[in-house]
């Protein structure tokens, strides 16, 4: 646990205690119904394996690729799991602020403030994520008791019923064929990382060359928690601070030329796995899932619109527009390299780092076609 003057930067206890007493309660469901999701989602997450392995052939037949455990879990759950994964990724930076801030002037307010008080604003942050997200591949899944992990420290798949069951009910669309259109999606990023022994190291070490980088005194990252747990409370910005300031996330903490470059690669890697996934789903769509039609159309309708003026600014603050529109962003370039030079030639761009796309070429995938295929030809 990193600490200041022997008080924890960030109570990661309290932040698990404070977002599971604050989130939202699940959507109202029966004990037997509840078994009965979680059966079939682990039922789904099975079938889609041969599903998107046979679609998008990235892991040659035979071979027997990483084993990583599918968790069905609730939104608990989830919030211990990415609390767990947040300290393992973000651990290089606490001790770098403890080092740069133990006796100055950041390392006394953090001493008298406390990590408990950033721990409670980081519980209130997640609360609001956790009612919201249906499933996640964590990349970077230290194991816990609770939440076991892979033998050999790899990621682990997050199906998080209650929320997949919410999102169901408000579209108004086959529960079993949502499920495993979800399921679909999530094991895409599952295959995307088994598939590609390098890829996590190499996401790991992007965001550990941008956190390297980092110069955040403990007071501004202790700010950027206030503004984001007033806006969760309703609470508005003290007068004179209502300017172009209120519109950066918490992630545009971006003060060199190199933390840029690096951020404009990890956006186009985002970029691809996602849209990556979002092909993919929707690729295999209609030969398994028989009202993928109506669950895109209805599904796209809330990504874009949100759940009110709160969600719109919460997005905007966590960065979250900026995932909607890798969504977007990456789905056109997927579609277009695969349409140009197929999905054998789409899966060059697994080869190594050198040939992911720029944040350029997600924009212009045919620059992509032409500096892969084209130069390798010539």
């Amino acid at each position: 646990m990193t600490s200041i003057g022997g008080a924890e930067m960030v109570d990661w206890k309290l932040a698990v205690a404070t977002a599971t007493r604050l989130v939202r309660p699940g959507p109202d469901i029966s004990r037997e119904e509840a078994r009965a999701v979680v059966a079939e989602l682990r039922r789904h997450a099975k079938a889609s394996e041969e599903h998107v392995r046979g679609f998008t052939r990235m892991i040659p037949e035979g071979s027997r690729p990483e084993d990583t455990p599918v968790l069905v879990v609730d939104r608990a759950g989830w919030i211990k799991a990415n609390v767990a994964g947040f300290r393992e990724l973000l651990r290089p930076l606490l001790e770098k602020m403890q080092d740069r801030r133990g006796g100055g002037p950041g390392g006394a307010v953090l001493g008298a403030v406390g990590g408990k008080v950033t721990g409670v604003e980081l519980g209130m942050l997640l609360s609001f994520l956790a009612s919201r997200i249906l499933g996640q591949y964590e990349t970077f899944a230290p194991a816990t008791r609770d939440l076991p992990g892979s033998a050999t420290g790899g990621g682990r798949l997050l199906l998080v019923a209650p929320n997949i069951v919410h999102v169901e009910r408000e579209l108004d669309v086959d529960p079993h064929d949502f499920r495993l259109w979800v399921a679909l999606h999530e094991e895409t990023h599952r295959t995307q990382f088994t598939g590609v022994p390098w890829l996590r190291d190499h996401l790991r070490g992007e965001i550990q060359s941008f956190l390297d980088e980092t110069d955040v005194d403990p007071v501004t990252v202790l700010e950027r928690l206030r503004e984001a747990a007033q806006t969760l409370s309703g609470g508005s910005r003290p007068e004179g601070e209502q300017g172009e300031e209120g519109g950066r996330s918490l992630v545009e903490i971006v003060q060199t030329p190199g933390q840029r470059e690096t951020l404009g690669r990890l956006t186009a890697v985002m970029s691809l796995l996602e849209g990556h996934a979002d092909f993919v789903m929707d690729g295999v769509g209609p030969e398994v899932v028989g009202s993928v039609g109506e669950i895109r159309e209805k599904f796209q309708q809330r990504r874009a619109n949100g759940a009110g003026r709160l969600d719109l600014a919460l997005r905007k603050l966590l960065g979250l527009d900026a995932k909607l529109r890798q969504y977007r962003d990456g789905e056109k370039f997927v579609r277009s390299v695969v349409d140009e030079v197929g999905m054998d030639g789409f899966n060059r761009i697994w080869t190594s780092p050198n040939t992911l796309p720029t944040k350029a070429e997600i924009a212009k995938p045919e620059d992509w076609v032409a500096r892969v295929h084209r130069k390798a030809e010539s």
